[in-house]
Order: structure tokens, then sequence, then C-alpha cells
């Protein structure tokens, strides 16, 4: 990538790494499936009445909401809610990385290169410890959530490549539109129009500017712009860049909700760290058919 790709990339990681701070405060206050809805409406309204359709079909638009709206933040949401961490979360959502260059391989026929055994080795060793430690601030059904996660944010990365070189604005907003619907029916299914109630009423400008902040930095600047990167450069240089989200989305946790951080975490972080930064080395070397 140019500099200012890296740049842009950097800026990307240090939003989203902080941003687990953000959630796992908010979720104090919001019960998830909501916090997700109102994270996407405010997305959509009011700029989906001044920002024009991308050139792509509604298949893709419908494909990327669904994939990051209700699979990777849903998801998400829910497992922080008192299911994992939500630092020790922005760490095994990486693993977001291995399932997009996987998905990327496959459409492309390559194979594994020999690096890559021992890169994906140490990055499920990094996840056996994580499960190893389950009881405490994570749990079977929290690891399980994230990972769904990660694979859904995976599918938003191939969708967002496969819709080229569009207005990545036009793109999130609209394909925002999708994920809106189906979180507000899961919101209502789940914690019920009573809970909707209460977590509104709720509400405080600390969480209003916490929706906004989902919506705003992470969103539209956040996916917008790794869209944008997915569209110029291979996914192979794009994805592991989110290495650093850990780092940021840890160290704040720890800073702002009080979030231990003992050795097994740094041990857990130092495996799939190390895991995905060796496939990203295996990636650059020449591909065989």
């Amino acid at each position: 990538m140019s500099p200012r790709a890296l740049l842009l990339a950097l800026a990307v990681v240090a939003v989203w790494g902080t941003n687990f701070a953000v959630i796992g405060d908010t979720l104090k206050t919001l019960p998830p499936l909501l916090f997700a809805t109102l994270r996407f409406s405010v997305v959509v309204f009011p700029l989906i009445l001044f920002v024009r359709r991308p050139d792509v079909s509604w298949r893709l638009l419908a494909s990327y909401g669904l994939a990051i709206g209700v699979g990777q933040f849903g998801l998400l949401f829910i497992a922080i809610n008192g299911h994992i961490a939500a630092g020790l979360a922005s760490l095994v959502i990486q693993i977001q990385a291995v399932f997009t260059i996987a998905m990327a391989m496959a459409a492309s026929g390559e194979r594994l290169q020999p690096l890559q055994w021992p890169a994906l080795a140490l990055a499920l060793a990094g996840l056996g410890v994580v499960l190893a430690h389950s009881g405490g601030e994570v749990s079977l059904l929290g690891l399980a959530l994230v990972l769904g996660a990660a694979f859904g944010w995976a599918l938003g990365n191939m969708a967002q490549r496969a819709a080229g070189r569009v207005d990545m604005l036009g793109f999130i907003t609209w394909s925002s539109l999708f994920a809106v619907p189906p979180l507000f029916a899961l919101s209502l299914a789940l914690e019920g129009w009573p809970g909707i109630v209460a977590g509104m009423a709720a509400m405080t400008p600390a969480t209003w500017a916490a929706v906004a902040w989902q919506a705003v930095g992470n969103t539209l600047f956040g996916y917008g712009t790794w869209g944008w990167l997915l569209a110029r450069y291979p996914a192979a240089s794009v994805a592991p860049t989110a290495l650093l989200v850990p780092v940021f989305g840890m160290a704040s946790t720890a800073l702002w909700l009080g979030e231990p951080l003992p050795a097994w975490k740094l041990i857990a972080a130092a495996l799939i760290i190390g895991g995905l930064g060796l496939n990203l080395v295996a990636t650059r070397q020449p591909a065989r058919a």
C-alpha cells in the first residue's frame, strides 16, 4: 500500500479499536440489538435522502448490509453484552483476516502457502488459550458469537471487493438500509417491546453521542475507508492491518472500563497477532496455482 493508504488504514483501526470501549460502556444502557438498530438507522437517515444509490446491484447492497449489520455487529453486540469482555472481543474478531484471505484464495483458486500452515496453527493456539480461560471474562457462547461476527465481517469484505470502485458513502448508506429492518425485528423478538421502550427512555446525551459515533466514526468513516482500500489493494495487504485493532481495543478497555490484562490475555494476543502477521508474510510470497 502507498503511505497515504497505510495512514488511512491506521486511522481506521485506531477508531475501530477504541470503539470497543465505547460499545462496552453503551451496552450498560441499551440492549444490544436495539443499539445495533440505532447505529445503522443513524447511518441511513437522513443521508439516504441526499446520497445517490451507487451503480451496483441490489444483491451486493443487501449482502453487505446483512453481513456487516446483522452478521458482524448484531452478533458482536450480543457477545459483548455479558458473554465476553470487550477488549477480548477486539482480539478474537481479528480472525476475520483469516476468513477474508481464505475466501479471496478460494475465489482465485490459489492454495495455502507453506508459511500459512504454521500461521493458522498460531492463530488457533491463541483461540485455544482464550477457550481454556472460558467461564470468567469469556463464555463458550461469547467466543462462538464473536467468531460468527468475524465471519460476517469477512463476508462484508468480499461484498465490498465485488462492488469495485464505487462511491463508498453511497454504498455504506444504501447497504445499511438492509441492516435496519432485520435488526429491529430481532430486537423486537428477542428483547421485547418493553425492553426497547426502557432502553430508549434511559438514553442520555452521552448515549446518543455514542450512537452517533458508531454511525459517523465507525461506519461511515471506518467502513467507507476500509471499502475504499479493499477496492484498490489486495485483501492480503489490507485485511492484516486490522491486527492493530486489539492493541487499541485492549488498551482502551483497560483504561476506560477497567478490564484486567492478565498474562494469558497477552499470550493469546501474541499468538493470534503473530499468526495473522505470519500469514501476511506468506501471502506476499509468489502464489502457487
